[in-house]
């Protein structure tokens, strides 16, 4: 069967092309406002379903599709804010002063849709980041750097982002970067597909 990563990111991509599947990508155009009352985890779940079911309107096979936000904490543990991309250098420094001593959770979905059986399979997969407490100049210079501006969050934790943190909690690093790897794995092989059994 066909495989489609239904996403433009670059980063996605990369990460799907560790496991040496041959894929092609489309990018879906959906909308992606937050419904009353929903969760960030909500959210992504169904931003992810979307993406798949909207690509799989024109594509056969299976479809991957996945969705990210991550959401500030402040020093009681309580989910404070979700953070997007900041776009511009002020924002983009306003996000990293707030998340400066605290921790982010990153929430990934991932959907893996077969178009000839109809089943879906969706998982959210969490990731924490622990922020060293920054400095205003640390700030200013990684983002003159980096700038991480269509990240969200503010910083690329595949490149010098990997400065602002004292921690990382969760079980695989890919998800950070936008593509659970690791839960992508079982997700093909329910459908069959053991990427290690896989030719070159």
């Amino acid at each position: 069967m066909a495989l489609i990563l239904a996403s433009s990111s670059p980063f996605r991509q990369t990460l799907l092309s560790k496991l040496g599947l041959e894929f092609s990508t489309e990018s879906p155009n959906i909308d992606e406002s937050r419904q009353p009352n929903e969760t960030p985890e909500q959210l992504v779940y169904r931003l992810a379903q979307d993406k798949a079911q909207e690509v799989a309107k024109s594509h056969q096979g299976l479809i991957i599709a996945s969705d990210q936000l991550a959401t500030l904490q402040d020093g009681l543990g309580a989910q404070d804010a979700v953070l997007g991309k900041p776009h511009t250098h002020e924002n983009a420094s306003k996000q990293l002063s707030a998340c400066s001593g605290n921790t982010v959770t990153f929430m990934t979905s991932l959907c893996l849709l077969n178009t000839n059986s109809g089943n879906m399979q969706t998982i959210v997969e969490t990731y924490k980041v622990v922020f060293r407490h920054l400095t205003s100049t640390q700030i200013d210079n990684y983002l003159k750097k980096e700038q991480p501006y269509q990240c969200a969050g503010s910083f690329k934790s595949e490149g010098l982002g990997i400065s602002l943190f004292s921690r990382l909690e969760g079980d695989d690093p890919n998800t950070l970067i936008g593509l659970p790897l690791i839960q992508l794995i079982q997700l093909l092989d329910n459908e069959g597909i053991d990427v290690l059994s896989s030719p070159l």
